[in-house]
């Protein structure tokens, strides 16, 4: 069984940063990539950032030059800083961790950027 925890989320002014944190523990096997997923309040789940395990990052246009993916694959672990954020950012993200047959999500972590 493979346990997806993120963490790190929170309220921040815009303009400000924040680091989200994910760890996956359990029985990952052929881990091929790791990413950031965000939804906010009646909108679909979207990819804001992946990390495949060669090292190839991939960004949605929206974050790009501000968001950054970096990835630990020995330790299964993927952090996005996330620099310059504006209030369209608020939503819940959630990490994915995709092996060769499966993939995980963790539960969520709520960011809301407002002054």
């Amino acid at each position: 069984q493979v346990h997806v925890v993120e963490s790190g989320g929170g309220l921040v002014q815009p303009g400000g940063s924040l680091r989200l944190s994910c760890a996956a523990s359990g029985s990952v096997f052929r881990l091929s990539a790791m990413g950031w997923h965000r939804q906010a309040p009646g909108q679909q789940r979207e990819l804001v950032a992946l990390i495949l395990s060669s090292g190839t990052t991939n960004y949605a246009d929206s974050v790009k030059g501000r968001f950054t993916i970096s990835g630990d694959n020995a330790n299964r672990t993927v952090y996005l800083q996330m620099n310059s954020l504006k209030p369209e950012d608020t939503a819940v993200y959630y990490c994915r961790i995709t092996t060769g047959r499966y993939a995980y999500w963790g539960q969520g972590t709520q960011v809301t950027v407002s002054s």
